[in-house]
């Protein structure tokens, strides 16, 4: 087991070197300049996701895509994942983060755009799209895009397993352990029956227990956030300000919360940031092909307020309650443990602390795994077809219980290599897209145009495997 871990560790340092680090920051860049500084209309985009479209053709409303979407982000990646950034690359990566869902709402969106123009429609009826559409339908060289295509249907298949389902119920087990001393199995094997119990029922029965559960839950955890930041209040400033200098901080010096230089900082804060609203990624714009919209735009509008709430607002405010925790003078004793650092931080609130931590990661968790099952099996079924389902929702269920029993370090280490693998074609197809991105935005971007039905026929899927050849 060393000896692999080893071998995933050497991987991932590599996929997560600093030339993807450069390519999808930059990406984030580049499209929010291509879009018009497409956060900017922020606020019309939370007004879609709450606003039934009546002229649009889709399986599930924009509020339920949205709302698995967030299912499959608002995790452990916004919990432990911004411990373990804090861990690992110190403050500064909190900035990073933060930075990396600002402008990362351009990619979200830029991506959801390109899912809902190129889907296509099965034999059922039901709606089918991602990047892997996309590329094979949208790209001018139609034997490279279909190429890039399978590459990111096989990234996204076997990623799901990492950061949407191991991780997962490795942070749920371990944080109950310490809690409630339950062993890790039994976690797992509870998880497991209530995954399989839902994911049988496909995107239709995910879609209603998100739609419940994930507002509810995110409420709750952003009033103990706030509790916390309320006990805390004095550090706040000086917690920002060592926020601040360590992203910076061009080299590693001292110790603590000093001992990290910007790389790091950069580094654990990106990839961090991707894992948590995985904007770049091209997973939530697969729920988003789904939805019923009247146009592309008014999708994606609606699927970047995802990135927006996920990492602007919740790792935001969780990253604030680790470090004013740790300058405060009762700051944590294990600075080098990600779930630790938020584990003693929840416990500064008397009594219901960390009840609201655990309870909220075991159904943050639950919902992240339903909603990467989808994005999995939708990947599985573009390579093989849908005789695939059946037997990926079977693997997928006992991936829940595995996850649990493993170490986690080696657990966050393949989820990583496994969402950088996958961002690379998906990259490439926005930068390739991204002037039918702009054309698009501009047709249907303005508030009077934004209601505009798409007049352009979805195809069968029958007709896309046809034009293959």
């Amino acid at each position: 087991m060393e000896a692999f871990a080893n071998v995933v560790n050497t991987i991932n340092g590599w996929v997560w070197g600093p030339w993807l680090l450069v390519l999808l920051f930059g990406t984030h860049l580049y499209l929010t300049v291509r879009t018009g500084f497409i956060q900017k209309k922020l606020g019309l985009g939370i007004k879609l996701s709450v606003t039934k479209d009546a002229n649009g053709e889709g399986d599930v409303s924009q509020f339920a895509a949205l709302t698995t979407a967030l299912a499959s982000t608002i995790g452990t990646g916004n919990i432990i994942g911004v411990g373990t950034a804090v861990a690992l690359g110190g403050p500064g990566a909190v900035l990073w983060m933060w930075l990396t869902g600002v402008f990362g709402i351009a990619t979200k969106y830029a991506e959801s755009l390109i899912a809902v123009k190129y889907r296509v429609k099965n034999e059922k009826g039901a709606m089918l799209g991602g990047a892997m559409f996309a590329l094979e339908r949208g790209l001018k060289n139609k034997k490279a895009g279909r190429v890039l295509g399978i590459l990111f249907a096989l990234f996204a298949a076997l990623a799901a397993f990492g950061i949407g389902d191991m991780t997962q119920s490795n942070a749920v087990s371990g944080l109950w352990e310490t809690t409630f001393s339950i062993p890790t199995w039994v976690t797992g094997l509870v998880l497991m029956i209530f995954v399989g119990a839902v994911i049988i029922g496909g995107l239709k029965w995910i879609s209603k227990v998100c739609e419940v559960m994930i507002p509810f839950m995110s409420v709750i955890y952003v009033l103990g956030c706030i509790t916390i930041l309320v006990i805390n209040a004095r550090y706040i400033g000086p917690a920002i300000s060592v926020i601040l200098a360590a992203a910076f901080n061009t080299r590693a010096v001292g110790g603590g919360l000093a001992g990290f230089g910007i790389m790091a900082a950069a580094r654990f804060g990106i990839a961090r940031g991707l894992f948590s609203n995985e904007s770049g990624m091209g997973s939530a714009p697969i729920v988003a092909s789904a939805a019923k919209t009247a146009n592309p735009v008014r999708q994606a509008l609606v699927s970047m307020t995802g990135t927006f709430w996920d990492t602007v607002i919740i790792c935001l405010m969780t990253g604030l309650v680790i470090v004013t925790f740790e300058v405060a003078p009762n700051g944590s004793s294990n600075f080098s443990n990600g779930g630790t650092l938020v584990h003693e931080a929840f416990g500064s609130i008397p009594y219901i602390g960390t009840i609201i931590l655990t309870f909220g990661l075991f159904f943050f968790a639950f919902s992240t795994i339903l909603g990467w099952s989808y994005y999995g099996e939708r990947g599985a079924e573009y390579l093989v077809g849908t005789k695939i389902i059946v037997p990926y929702r079977v693997l997928y269920t006992v991936v829940v219980f595995v996850g649990a029993t493993i170490p986690l370090n080696l657990v966050w280490n393949i989820a990583d290599t496994l969402n950088g693998l996958m961002i690379l074609p998906n990259i490439v197809a926005v930068l390739l897209l991204s002037g039918v991105i702009a054309a698009e935005t501009k047709k249907y971007g303005n508030l009077e145009h934004i209601d505009d039905v798409d007049t352009d026929p979805v195809p069968l899927l029958e007709e896309v495997r046809k034009s293959r050849g």
